[in-house]
């Protein structure tokens, strides 16, 4: 699940409001007895919920990419890159759909000002909403943005998204990162370019808890502590928490399709819950600042905003951010793509070329608190400008976490379902 699944009408979601996270979803659709639950089989939802996780059109198969096993995406004839040399779209409307909260409207302002244009950013609120809307023909847009590394594939296979021209994307190549000149999930670039890159690991508070998960030997254990029961909360996420129960007992294949090792995960998970009385939620970003947990797993961009949600009179710096130091935890990125189909093609590529550039992307950063792989988006940087609390530099992702982190990545059908089922037992079970 994305850190901005479930955000609505502009505003994140507000700790203890009724929502539809995963987990709520889950429970307003099951019912009692509506699923099955156990060795023979998951029931129907879940099947509903995955069923074209690794298949495109047809049911296709569709190759599952790793770092170890870099795919470079089809070119389709009935869907080519635009043409070089075109001048920007004149009184255009640039459409853009994107996670709620996750550019800054100044952003926006200021590319609008530049290209003389208006632009327009509609807001979803899960990524299957998203494709499910664009698959339908039912929405129109230029830029879709926040496109998770793990419905790429399908999004190209169902031409969803049209290959880029790269002559309108000059930023790319002379400040993104190098790394995304050939990312193991769309070789080449051919139809994305990156957006944010966060990690997960694990946020506290120093005014409550005394020692912190860099003194542990392993620091993802830090949340199993019976002693701050009630102050202890996971996310809600069918991936996420898992892997921390898998890295907890020492496995870091966070892909594995094995069962043995999920069962390992549940029990531990299963444990969590009934020594500590956790929390399953997404809050991270208030529920540490407000004090309201001591303990939470959590997203890096989430606590870098941190100070945006402190009380008053208390200091940021009581609020720590763990990341292993060896950079064997779990890291992701988003991209950016243009629309199959856009209106305004060479605007929607000159946008994504506008949030590459390193002070546009420092403005974004600003606000939305998950940094951007671009040159010159340094700790000191963020730090100097004030973007970023001292205190919270660990939240800040470095070229070498893509080499050494953990990819949470696309699942064969069956193994997704498996993972479904560990989460649910294990949320249902509160």
């Amino acid at each position: 699940m994305h850190p901005k699944e479930g955000w609505r009408d502009g505003r994140p979601p507000i700790p203890g409001a009724p929502g539809m996270s995963r987990r709520a979803f889950l429970r307003r659709g099951a019912g009692a007895g509506a699923l099955a639950l156990g060795a023979s089989g998951v029931g129907s939802l879940l099947s509903a919920c995955s069923g074209a996780l690794a298949t495109g059109p047809s049911g296709k198969q569709l190759p599952l990419a790793r770092p170890d096993n870099p795919v470079t995406r089809p070119l389709y004839a009935d869907n080519p890159p635009i043409k070089s040399g075109l001048l920007p779209e004149r009184d255009a409307t640039l459409k853009v759909y994107n996670w709620v909260a996750y550019i800054n409207p100044q952003s926006v302002k200021n590319f609008s000002k530049k290209y003389n244009c208006q632009v327009e950013v509609t807001t979803f609120n899960t990524m299957t909403e998203a494709l499910a809307k664009l698959a339908s023909g039912a929405v129109n847009f230029d830029v879709f943005m926040g496109v998770t590394a793990d419905v790429i594939g399908k999004a190209v296979a169902q031409k969803l998204i049209q290959p880029l021209n790269h002559s309108y994307l000059p930023n790319v190549v002379h400040q993104a990162w190098r790394e995304y000149q050939n990312p193991f999930y769309d070789q080449h670039w051919r139809y994305t370019v990156p957006y944010t890159i966060y990690s997960t690991g694990i946020a506290w508070r120093k005014d409550h808890i005394s020692d912190s998960p860099a003194d542990w030997k392993n620091g993802y254990a830090f949340p199993w502590q019976p002693k701050y029961a009630g102050k202890i909360a996971i996310l809600d996420d069918y991936r996420e928490s898992p892997t921390l129960a898998l890295m907890k007992n020492g496995i870091y294949d966070v892909n594995t399709t094995s069962l043995s090792q999920l069962a390992i995960a549940q029990h531990s998970l299963q444990d969590l819950v009934k020594t500590t009385d956790v929390h399953i939620d997404n809050n991270d970003y208030t529920e540490i600042p407000s004090g309201q947990m001591w303990i939470h797993h959590a997203w890096s961009g989430d606590m870098a905003a941190a100070a945006s949600y402190m009380p008053k009179g208390v200091p940021v710096d009581v609020v720590g951010y763990w990341f292993p130091a060896d950079g064997k935890g779990p890291v992701a990125n988003d991209t950016n793509t243009v629309l199959r189909g856009a209106q305004n093609p060479v605007l929607a590529h000159l946008f994504l070329n506008y949030l590459q550039d390193l002070e546009n992307a420092l403005t974004n950063i600003s606000y939305n608190g998950y940094m951007q792989p671009v040159y010159g988006v340094t700790q000191d940087r963020l730090v100097r400008e004030e973007i970023l609390p001292k205190s919270l530099t660990s939240t800040v992702v470095l070229p070498e976490n893509l080499k050494h982190g953990l990819w949470e990545l696309q699942l064969p059908v069956e193994s997704d379902l498996a993972w479904q089922q560990v989460w649910q037992t294990v949320s249902l079970g509160i």
